[in-house]
């Protein structure tokens, strides 16, 4: 098997590879690390959604961030921090009907996301030197992938949940009676820190710093926090897995503490 069997035919608008593969390693492993645990996160998190109990504990004011801002009539009591817009929602329309589409619009789009999902779903490309199964490519020209063209809004529309997040974390330190914090309280914050690494890392929020800038000197301070900011964007792929599995663990344990699985372990009050 040699050069000579790559072609690069026109009408397919890309090089064709005649066997399935010119490679040698294991380029599939990584591939499929990322589509299982894609698969599973967002299974769970869709799952958890319309599950709608066991998201809010009210004697800590633990709310998960699946369900946060909750503001529908339907959620439990004393859950909804910001008000009701919404009246009671029918079972087949989840509670959270305005965070998870922001959040999936945010992460569906990442620049990051997009290729993990590009190669270890649609395969397009899997890997260098690795045959791909569509016979033609558009790239991100046509629907539903010319969305991807909206990710600079998502991150407006997820950078203001993130603040009700950072206010949630914030309320897990306030339980009724006064000051008092546990190992939930601690959870949130560390969640709310990972997904702020995560929001100022991204590719969006380092130009909207100083993407458009044509003089660094005129704009010391813009020109300074294009800097920091280019610093995380080089662990962004970190923040995004990080931060994926945090919020679905610090889901996973205000659940338990809710459902009455366990009990919190708390450290003052």
């Amino acid at each position: 098997m040699g050069l000579a069997e790559v072609s690069t035919e026109t009408g397919a608008g890309r090089a064709e590879i005649a066997a399935r593969t010119l490679r040698t390693d294991r380029w599939w492993r990584l591939p499929l690390i990322q589509a299982v645990l894609l698969t599973v996160l967002l299974g769970y998190v869709v799952v958890r959604l319309f599950l709608r109990r066991d998201y809010f504990v009210a004697e800590y004011n633990y709310l998960t961030p699946l369900y946060s801002p909750c503001i529908s009539t339907s959620c439990t009591p004393g859950s909804a921090h910001f008000g009701t817009i919404f009246g009671d929602l029918p079972v087949w329309i989840p509670l959270p009907i305005i965070v998870f589409p922001i959040l999936l619009g945010f992460r569906g789009t990442c620049y990051y996301y997009r290729k993990a999902v590009y190669r270890s779903i649609l395969q397009s490309p899997t890997a260098c030197a690795v045959r791909e199964p569509a016979a033609r490519y558009s790239g991100e020209s046509r629907f539903p992938f010319n969305l991807m063209n909206f990710h600079r809004y998502f991150f407006y529309l997820a950078s203001l949940l993130l603040l009700i997040n950072t206010y949630d974390a914030v309320l897990a330190f306030f339980p009724p009676g006064g000051f008092g914090f546990g190992l939930g309280s601690l959870i949130l914050v560390a969640n709310v820190v990972l997904l702020w690494g995560y929001t100022l890392s991204c590719h969006a929020c380092r130009h909207i710093v100083g993407g458009k800038l044509k003089h660094f000197s005129r704009h010391p301070l813009r020109y300074a926090m294009w800097n920091r900011i280019s610093g995380l964007n080089a662990l962004h792929m970190q923040f995004a897995w990080a931060s994926l599995v945090s919020v679905t663990l610090t889901d996973v344990y205000i659940m338990a503490v809710a459902a009455g699985w366990i009990a919190d372990l708390r450290i003052v009050g």
